[in-house]
């Protein structure tokens, strides 16, 4: 027979679902955070040529002054 142990959750496991129990307003605002920086909608092949045309190539080691 095989005994079951509890199941483990770490420090931050629980402190994450603490913080959303206390906070419910704080997953929306994950959410609508994503979706303002990430998740942008598709771009035509158009405005990828154009911006593709109007790129400044960087040169290598930008960061030595040479």
């Amino acid at each position: 027979m095989r005994l079951s142990r509890p199941l483990y959750e770490s420090d931050i496991t629980q402190f994450i679902k603490n913080l959303k129990a206390e906070r419910p307003e704080l997953e929306a605002a994950q959410v609508e955070g994503r979706l303002r920086l990430w998740d942008k909608p598709p771009i035509s092949l158009e405005e990828q040529q154009r911006r593709n045309k109007m790129r400044v190539p960087q040169k290598p080691y930008v960061y030595h002054n040479g």
